[in-house]
C-alpha cells in the first residue's frame, strides 16, 4: 500500500504549514460557531469542560492517527489505516463511516453558514433572507456555500492550500477578537451553577461537541499531496489539535461568563449575539459574523476535500466505482469532486443542523475507535515497520482512546443510533452487492 501511494497520480506540494492549516481549517469553527448555542443548555456553564472532556477523547485518537499516518501515509486517513490493519471488510465499514462523518459535517456546517450570513446581513444591510430559503423549506445558502468550495477545489490542491491558510488565520484573528471583547463583560454569577445536569449533561455535551473536533485527522487525508509525510503528518494532527482545543476552552467560557447559558440557546448565530449584547453596539457582532462567514466556509473546503480523497482511496481499493479514483488536468479527482459537492449540496439544503451534528459524531466516534484498535493490532503483526512517531504508553493510551470514544457514543440520542444502524445496513448491503466482488483482493491484485 505504502508503495502504491508513493506512485500516486496526486501533487504532493503540502508542507508542515499548509498542513496544519488544513487541520485547523476543518476543526475550528464547527463547535463554537455552530454547536456551542446548542451545547450549553445541556452542560451548563460546564460545558467548557464538555470541550475538554471531547478534546481529551480526541487526543488518545489523535496520538492514534498520528502513529499510523508516519507508518501508512496514504490518502484515506482512518480508512487506509484499517485496510492495512483490519482487512477489507473493517475498512470498508470504516470507509463507510467516513463518508457519513465528512460528507454530513460538511453539510451541518453550511447550515451554520447560513445562520452568520443571515446575521451580517441584518446588521449590514438591515435584511434578511426569506425564512423558505434559509432553513424553513430549504436552506439554499447552505447549498450555495458548498458548490462554491467545491469550484475552489477544482482549481487544484495548491491553491486550494492557499485558501485555507489565508481562512484559517482570520478565524483565528476572530476568536481572538471574541475573547479581547467578551472579557470585558463577564460575570461571576454566569457560571453559577456551573454544572446543573451533572456528570451526565457535561457528557452528554461532551458526545454533541466531539463533532467539532473531527477535523484534526483532515491531514491525514492528505497523505499523498505531502512533501514529507511520514515527518509533517504525526506533527501536524497534535499540533492542529492542541490550537483547536485552547480556542474553544477560551471562547466558551468567555462566551457563558459573558451572557450565560439562555442567551446563547436562543440564537443560531450565538457568538454574534455575545458581542452585540455585551457591548451594546452593532459593530462588533457585524465583525464576528463577517469573520464567521469567511471562517465557516472554509471549514466546508476543508472537509469537503477530505471526503473526496477517502473516495479516492476506497475506489482504489476498488470498493467503489474506478472514477472517483479517476484525476483530471489538474491533477485532482475532478469526477469525485463533481458528485461529492453535489450530493452534499442537496444535504445541507435539507436536512436540520441538530440531525447533522448528531449523525456526525457517531460516525467519527466509529471510525476514530477503529483507529486505536489499528495501532494495537499493527504493533503486533508488524512491531518492524518504521514509523516515525510512536504512540506514548501503548497499549494504554489506544485503549483509552477506545474507552473514550465508546463512552462518547453512548451519550447520543436513541434516534441518532437508529439513523446510523439504517446507515450501517445501507452500507453492507452496498459492500456485498458490489465491493466485496469487485475490490483488489478479490480480483487477486
Amino acid at each position: 500500500m505504502t508503495e502504491e501511494g508513493a506512485r500516486t497520480p496526486l501533487r504532493r506540494t503540502l508542507g508542515l504549514v499548509p498542513l496544519v492549516a488544513l487541520s485547523v481549517g476543518a476543526t475550528l469553527g464547527t463547535g463554537i460557531f455552530v454547536v456551542l448555542g446548542q451545547a450549553a443548555p445541556v452542560a451548563g456553564p460546564a460545558v467548557a469542560v464538555s470541550f475538554a472532556v471531547a478534546a481529551l477523547a480526541a487526543l488518545f485518537s489523535a496520538l492514534s492517527y498520528a502513529e499510523l499516518a508516519g507508518a501508512v501515509p496514504l490518502s484515506g486517513s482512518a480508512y487506509s489505516y484499517t485496510y492495512a490493519t483490519l482487512g477489507e471488510l473493517v475498512a470498508w465499514v470504516c470507509g463507510w463511516c467516513l463518508l457519513l462523518e465528512y460528507g454530513v459535517s460538511v453539510a451541518a456546517v453550511a447550515v451554520g453558514w447560513s445562520g452568520y450570513l443571515n446575521a451580517f446581513l441584518d446588521a449590514t444591510l438591515g435584511v434578511r433572507l426569506p425564512e423558505a430559503l434559509t432553513g424553513g423549506v430549504v436552506d439554499l445558502p447552505a447549498a450555495v456555500v458548498v458548490l462554491l468550495a467545491t469550484a475552489v477545489l477544482l482549481g487544484g490542491v495548491r491553491e486550494s492550500a492557499a485558501v485555507t491558510t489565508v481562512t484559517t488565520a482570520l478565524k483565528v484573528a476572530v476568536l481572538v477578537f471574541f475573547v479581547v471583547v467578551a472579557v470585558v463583560g463577564f460575570r461571576a454569577e454566569n457560571l453559577a451553577p456551573f454544572a446543573p445536569a451533572g456528570v451526565a449533561g457535561v457528557t452528554g455535551a461532551a458526545s454533541l461537541v466531539f463533532f467539532s473536533f473531527i477535523g484534526f485527522d483532515a491531514a491525514s487525508t492528505a497523505g499523498e499531496e505531502a512533501r514529507d509525510p511520514q515527518r509533517d503528518l504525526p506533527r501536524a494532527i497534535v499540533i492542529s489539535l492542541v490550537l483547536v482545543t485552547a480556542v474553544y476552552v477560551l471562547v466558551a467560557l468567555a462566551a457563558v461568563g459573558a451572557v450565560g447559558v439562555d442567551a446563547l440557546a436562543d440564537s443560531d448565530a450565538s457568538l454574534a449575539t455575545v458581542l452585540e449584547r455585551v457591548t451594546g453596539s452593532a459593530w462588533p457582532a457585524t465583525v464576528l459574523a463577517a469573520g464567521a462567514v469567511v471562517a465557516i466556509a472554509s471549514v466546508v473546503l476543508t472537509v469537503l476535500y477530505g471526503q473526496t480523497r477517502v473516495l479516492v482511496a476506497m475506489s482504489r481499493d476498488g470498493l467503489v466505482p474506478a472514477v472517483f479514483a479517476r484525476v483530471g488536468a489538474r491533477r485532482v479527482p475532478t469526477v469525485n469532486t463533481l458528485v461529492v459537492g453535489a450530493v452534499v449540496a442537496v444535504l445541507a439544503a435539507l436536512v436540520p443542523l441538530g440531525q447533522l451534528a448528531e449523525a456526525t459524531s457517531i460516525g467519527t466516534l466509529v471510525a476514530f475507535g477503529l483507529v486505536n484498535v489499528g495501532v494495537l493490532v499493527l504493533r503486533r503483526t508488524r512491531p518492524d515497520l518504521p514509523r516515525s512517531f510512536r504512540v506514548p504508553w501503548s497499549p494504554v493510551v489506544p485503549l483509552l482512546g477506545l474507552g473514550m470514544c465508546a463512552l462518547l457514543v453512548a451519550g447520543l440520542a436513541p434516534a441518532t443510533w437508529v439513523a446510523f444502524g439504517a446507515w450501517s445496513v445501507a452500507g453492507l448491503v452496498v459492500y456485498f452487492a458490489y465491493g466485496r466482488h469487485r475490490s483488489k483482493l478479490a480480483q487477486g491484485e
